[in-house]
């Protein structure tokens, strides 16, 4: 298994870059996250197309090599200490095949995001990088909780990271350890069978995922069985599934960890043996806890649920 490497603690007065490698954001939808930033003691730099407009079936937030630049020069610059995306959407996955990180690789730095953002989350732990799962920095005016962000300052300063969770009835007892991988589900999807994806041997395997009919669920928890990934990892953690399936006829769909969804789950996973945590707080919910994606992490789920990194 490759060395992962993890950024060093960030000092006050350190430089976060805020960029935008998939969709289009408004100004005034950055406001609090980035006034969140500088109250904590950081300076953002905003990337140069951060609020660029390119529409082509979607509204990006710029052409691919706009953005492809933002994102490299985030990466690469000696400057920046941290890169938080601003948003997910759609767009990442025009990017990792143009990505260079001689500098990055010199100063590695944390790369913060989820939704689409799996992707360069993905690529980063290919090269050897660990980056951070978490809430973005427009998900700031959502009304989400307050220690979803302070967690992520935390681990910017070189905090350790634990939770202690309590126990799912869909959850499968025993202990695990290893590498966590995963995001999006629907990306982890996406990725299957290109150089971009995440490994998966002796891995724990975390999804999520939001706006998902019921057979599309399923579809891509099947692909990722035919693709052998349920007979390689160490474990399981779900988190959030909403708004999926019909907003007209599922009484859940404004829920967090979507039942039905959940049992679609557990269902095709019946057959392995490994421990699954079900109902932890990430994903495109309220409460979107951070996860250090490419940590060593251990997990311990029985009556109640251990998870320290």
């Amino acid at each position: 298994m490759k060395k992962i490497h993890f950024p060093q603690p960030l000092a006050k007065g350190d430089k976060i870059a805020v960029i935008s490698p998939a969709g289009a954001v408004e100004p005034e939808q950055l406001e609090k996250g980035i006034a969140m930033i500088i109250n904590n003691g950081y300076k953002p730099v905003l990337g140069e197309h951060v609020y660029t407009r390119f529409s082509k079936g979607y509204t990006y937030a710029g052409t691919e090599q706009e953005r492809l630049q933002d994102l490299s020069w985030a990466l690469n610059s000696n400057e920046i200490a941290a890169i938080w995306a601003s948003r997910g959407g759609y767009g990442c996955q025009h990017l990792i095949s143009g990505l260079k990180t001689k500098g990055f690789k010199k100063k590695p730095k944390w790369y913060i995001g989820y939704s689409d953002n799996t992707v360069v989350q993905s690529y980063l732990l290919q090269k050897g990088f660990a980056s951070i799962h978490g809430q973005t920095v427009k998900t700031s005016g959502f009304g989400v909780t307050e220690e979803s962000y302070e967690q992520i300052f935390d681990i910017l300063q070189g905090k350790s990271l634990s939770y202690s969770l309590p126990s799912h009835w869909l959850n499968r007892t025993g202990t695990m350890e290893g590498q966590l991988v995963g995001g999006n589900l629907a990306l982890i999807y996406a990725l299957l069978g290109t150089e971009y994806s995440f490994k998966f041997k002796k891995r724990i395997l975390f999804i999520e995922d939001i706006g998902e009919n019921f057979y599309a669920l399923d579809r891509m928890l099947i692909s990722l069985e035919l693709a052998g990934v349920f007979g390689k990892i160490s474990g399981l953690i779900v988190g959030g599934m909403t708004n999926m399936g019909d907003s007209k006829e599922n009484v859940q769909y404004e829920a967090s960890f979507d039942e039905f969804a959940y049992q679609i789950i557990a269902d095709r996973i019946a057959a392995y043996d490994f421990p699954a945590v079900f109902g932890f707080p990430n994903g495109h919910i309220r409460d979107n806890r951070p996860l250090i994606i490419g940590g060593n992490v251990k997990i311990e789920a029985g009556d109640e649920v251990s998870i320290v990194w």
